[in-house]
């Protein structure tokens, strides 16, 4: 692990309700493998090249996840779900000034690696980036690579760099086949992020400020956006009891 001179925060999400998962649980309470699958990703988190203790983002439910997490880490309150640009918002005053660049994370992938974050920050370090995110190439969405087929799309111009993400929603036929998908982990120059993040708009079906229309503002504005592809087992998710079931899978290794 490269030893870096920057002062590396992470935000991790875990707000959620996850109504599709059938439970009453906050979705980052829900057990893989009979663990949260946020207890999943904070022990991932030691072993990362950042401050710790990391910012986690609490909302449904948020006395019942602090409980379960403890004292140890440093919390921000979302009381209304408007979506992960908004999350990030409400963890805005906790770490302002506390670091140099932000990771976020989120709460429902528990299957990232330490490795995948080193690599996410030293890449964003080293490229003196505004903006780094971690894309991951399947060779097609069957099988476990299913739960890949609704993730944005990366699109790449000519010379290979990245152009612009096409949410599934958006996408036509044919940039469906893409197999290159965005698993929305990013980190920020935390000066950048303060900057852009007030000037997120939710002018969208879902009236929802989204981290990932960041990513837009950076490439319209000519900020450094760098990228690196990852391992995408770490990026895959659960949103709905199947989708928790094909983790149990991957994480078992019978994928």
């Amino acid at each position: 692990m490269t030893e870096l001179h920057e002062r590396i925060g992470i935000i991790l999400l875990g707000a959620g309700k996850g109504r599709r998962m059938e439970s009453d649980l906050p979705k980052v309470l829900v057990p893989l493998a009979g663990k949260p699958m946020i207890v999943h990703i904070i022990e991932t988190l030691r072993s990362v090249n950042a401050v710790w203790p990391p910012i986690i983002v609490v909302g449904y439910r948020a006395d019942d996840v602090k409980a379960a997490l403890g004292n140890e880490f440093l919390y921000a309150v979302q009381t209304e779900s408007l979506g992960t640009g908004h999350a990030v918002m409400q963890a805005e005053a906790v770490a302002r000034g506390k670091y140099d660049h932000i990771v976020v994370l989120y709460g429902d992938q528990p299957l990232i690696t330490a490795s995948v974050v080193n690599e996410l920050i030293e890449t964003h370090v080293r490229e003196a980036a505004d903006l780094t995110l971690m894309t991951a190439r399947v060779p097609n969405f069957d099988g476990w690579y299913a739960g890949f087929k609704n993730f944005g799309r990366v699109v790449r111009g000519a010379d290979g760099k990245l152009d612009r993400i096409i949410e599934k929603r958006d996408a036509t036929p044919e940039q469906l086949e893409n197999t290159e998908v965005n698993p929305a982990y990013f980190c920020f120059r935390a000066a950048w992020l303060w900057k852009h993040l007030s000037a997120l708009k939710n002018n969208n079906a879902q009236d929802e400020y989204y981290l990932t229309d960041l990513l837009g503002y950076a490439i319209q504005s000519g900020a450094r956006v760098a990228t690196f592809v990852g391992d995408a087992k770490t990026a895959l998710g659960a949103n709905s009891k199947e989708e928790l079931a094909l983790l149990e899978r991957v994480y078992r290794g019978e994928n």
